[in-house]
């Protein structure tokens, strides 16, 4: 019934936004895709939304799961694009990766700003609300976003993601504060919570840091000290036995960063929220302060 209701939520955006396009934009020898509604006629201004799969995955699969986020995306003006990755992979910051996309060295920051100059001239998105989330891989892709080009990316969220480890890191960091959230369960196989080495398809990622080092991380750069505001979530559906506590670092000069711990969360969504609606709240705060 859940899988049914997220379809029709999916066709009502595709009458509501206009078709299903996808494009590619040649990248340094590689035609690179994205699939997108295409907004209604005369719609200027809009805030863009990269949403990016996990590794492995495709972008018609977060297009699914993010199917909340989609039915009100014109009335909310917002363009969302789900890139595919290389070979269904990113290129984040994991220098042990050993995805085609690392091991080749592909540029996923061109392919990024190609795509902010390719939806800015065909459908005038404003370049000053272009947002980055993702799940998994897609969250690691989100964090490169944000690590390595800050100045084209207003604010990010990474979903079961925690970053590599320095040690494990291969980018350039510009390290300029940004609005982060990250959601991430402590059950997490995949991606510790802890932090440690992380395992895709039985093969080694490489190690990351542990959420609460990538929420202080971030909470550092953008000069908060002390302790953040903690929150317990409304358990909207005790079922899934779990609980979401919000830890919150918020200032009207300065980013705001946020890490939902998910207990008893593993490698996926918890059910007591739509993680891209969240993110889209998230997203829209930011723009009404100013740092």
């Amino acid at each position: 019934m859940k899988q049914v209701l997220i379809w029709l939520l999916i066709l009502l955006s595709l009458t509501t936004n206009g078709q299903l396009i996808t494009d590619s934009i040649l990248v340094e020898g590689h035609y690179r895709t994205f699939h997108f509604h295409k907004p209604i006629p005369g719609s200027k201004g809009s805030s863009l939304i990269f949403l990016m799969h996990g590794s492995g995955g495709s972008g018609m699969q977060i297009m699914k799961a993010a199917g909340k986020l989609e039915a009100i995306a014109t009335k909310e003006n917002l363009l969302i694009v789900y890139p595919e990755g290389y070979k269904k992979f990113w290129n984040e910051c994991r220098r042990s990766s050993n995805a085609l996309a690392n091991t080749e060295n592909i540029n996923e920051n061109a392919f990024f700003q190609n795509m902010i100059g390719y939806f800015s001239k065909a459908y005038g998105i404003d370049e000053k609300k272009v947002f980055a989330a993702g799940f998994s891989g897609g969250g690691h892709m989100a964090y490169k976003l944000a690590l390595t080009m800050p100045e084209k990316i207003r604010a990010i969220a990474a979903i079961v993601a925690n970053q590599p480890d320095p040690a494990w890191s291969d980018c350039s960091e510009a390290k300029l504060p940004l609005p982060v959230l990250i959601i991430n369960g402590t059950l997490d196989e995949t991606n510790p919570y802890e932090g440690g080495e992380m395992f895709v398809n039985n093969a080694s990622f490489g190690v990351v840091r542990s959420a609460e080092n990538t929420f202080r991380y971030w909470a550092g750069l953008a000069g908060y000290n002390g302790e953040p505001v903690k929150i317990v979530l409304p358990d909207t559906d005790p079922a899934d036995k779990k609980i979401i506590e919000s830890y919150t670092f918020k200032s009207r000069n300065k980013p705001e960063i946020t890490l939902l711990k998910v207990i008893g969360g593993k490698h996926d969504y918890p059910n007591d929220i739509d993680v891209y609606l969240y993110a889209w709240d998230f997203f829209k705060r930011q723009l009404t302060n100013p740092f």
